[in-house]
């Protein structure tokens, strides 16, 4: 009979498990930043932190997974927005900190700035800088 790796713990602790290992990663961080400021669909994503769309895409689907993200439709866009109602209170201190990073980090700072700059254009999503290699 196969045991779960978990089973020792409570449901809690396997929460705050899947979420560190959502967000301990630079790119899933970095959109979960984002996302504190408002609903993206996938093509602001990948405009804001200069990524692929299949980069993008993956990496929502993992914080999605995590509980930390929900969908809406908007016509021909899935926007994604943080979902308070499930990702409890440890994703509600870990935005709380992220809130105060962009004063100390560039990066978070840059990707904020870009954000702004992105737009849904189109029937599509936007298109990508023409010689920027993504991945």
């Amino acid at each position: 009979m196969h045991k779960c790796a978990y089973s020792h713990i409570d449901f809690s602790m396997h929460y705050f498990i899947q979420l560190m290992k959502a967000l301990s990663d630079e790119t899933r961080l970095r959109i979960f930043n984002l996302l504190l400021e408002r609903e993206c669909c996938v093509c602001e994503v990948m405009q804001a932190l200069d990524i692929s769309q299949s980069r993008a895409s993956r990496n929502l689907g993992i914080l999605q997974n995590a509980g930390l993200l929900k969908t809406r439709r908007d016509g021909l866009w899935v926007l994604y927005s943080i979902d308070w109602q499930t990702a409890n209170r440890h994703a509600t201190h870990l935005a709380r900190w992220l809130q105060e990073q962009p004063i100390k980090n560039e990066t978070l700072n840059r990707d904020r700035r870009r954000l702004k700059l992105a737009r849904r254009i189109g029937p599509g999503c936007a298109p990508a800088q023409k010689g920027k290699s993504h991945g």
